[in-house]
């Protein structure tokens, strides 16, 4: 099959248990060579090929999505986390991986994994072998064939209930500090963790009552860094309640009153470090604040994200359009806020339910 840079002949084996199983393997590799869709005899394996491909998105992508891509890669490669592990898979050869192999891999990773994720991991997978198709370093995806069904999908976020969001206000009302009011926006506002954190007081318009999302605040390499919103509709323009939009000017205020100027307030972070003023507060601090007050309060366990998935259902049952929460959430597309309160708006539905003719209420 060629020559390599040394002159040496490139050469692929086949082998079977009989004369008739190796001939008909081998009738097989030179129908596609002659195609030309037989790819050259490589060495390389999963594992350096994941790693190439890893490099290749850390120019394309943010640094926090490629971390995430390797992490989600390491349920089922764990050598791309640490070399020394043992990674049978990551070790063979990629050109020599059938459906087979694939199958059992995700096969014993599937009851370890939420839904999401195990989807995450099949999709990143098949990236990878299919950049290798692309490149003729495989003839076909192992990873396309192969149908393992991901475990039945649970809800992406809890909605509180009415009663656990007045003692969770309450908690925060009582607890006056600038990161409690981070929270109280992610509750009133639908932001993200990274989105509150990354707010500068020039992304407050008090007058108007408004803010206005620009960047987010985030965790790459366990360092905080400062990245462009997740998706292009997420820079956006929200409503501030008005009882969220008094504790924003009452702590304004306080600011002012403690010896800042006005003039200078555009550009300092609303939410800044102890250690450090000009960056935002550590981005797991919220998380921390959030499971202190419930444990003091005797709430349940509510998480960061929980206040942004009640403000979406809060929304909705309201009865309020997709559209606009989609814009209000800077969800990419509409789908994306379907297809995660479609179990609200499902249960909406049941309730409008009337017999015709039937007195009403």
């Amino acid at each position: 099959m060629g020559y390599t840079p040394t002159g040496q002949q490139k050469r692929l084996v086949v082998y079977g248990k009989t004369r008739q199983e190796a001939a008909a393997k081998l009738a097989e590799k030179l129908a596609l060579y002659h195609r030309g869709a037989l790819p050259q005899p490589e060495a390389i394996t999963v594992r350096e090929w994941a790693e190439r491909w890893l490099q290749g998105k850390a120019r394309e992508l943010k640094a926090k999505t490629v971390e995430h891509y390797r992490y989600e890669l390491a349920q089922v490669l764990p050598s791309l986390k640490d070399p020394q592990v043992p990674d049978r898979f990551g070790r063979m050869r990629l050109q020599a991986v059938q459906p087979l192999h694939v199958r059992e891999l995700l096969e014993g990773v599937r009851d370890a994994l939420p839904p999401s994720r195990f989807r995450q991991v099949r999709w990143l997978l098949h990236a990878i072998f299919e950049d290798a198709l692309r490149m003729e370093l495989v003839h076909r995806n192992p990873v396309a064939p192969v149908k393992v069904k991901a475990p039945s999908r649970g809800r992406s976020g809890r909605t509180l209930e009415p009663e656990e969001i007045r003692r969770l206000m309450a908690a925060l009302d009582a607890h006056p500090t600038p990161l409690a009011l981070a929270l109280r926006l992610m509750l009133a506002c639908g932001l993200r963790r990274g989105e509150a954190l990354a707010l500068t007081w020039g992304d407050i318009d008090l007058e108007a009552g408004h803010l206005t999302v620009r960047r987010h605040w985030t965790t790459v390499a366990g360092k905080g860094a400062m990245t462009t919103p997740k998706t292009p509709n997420s820079v956006r323009r929200v409503p501030i309640p008005p009882e969220t939009l008094e504790r924003l000017r009452a702590y304004r205020d306080a600011l002012l009153q403690a010896g800042l100027r006005e003039e200078d307030l555009p550009g300092l972070y609303l939410f800044p470090s102890r250690k450090s003023p000009s960056r935002p507060v550590e981005p797991n601090a919220p998380n921390h604040l959030l499971r202190r007050l419930c444990r003091q309060h005797g709430l349940p366990e509510i998480r960061v994200h929980d206040l942004r998935h009640t403000y979406g259902s809060f929304l909705l049952a309201q009865g309020a359009p997709v559209e606009l929460v989609s814009e209000r959430m800077g969800h990419a597309n509409p789908t994306i806020t379907l297809g995660i309160y479609r179990h609200l708006l499902e249960e909406e539905r049941k309730g409008w339910v009337v017999e015709p003719g039937a007195p009403t209420a």
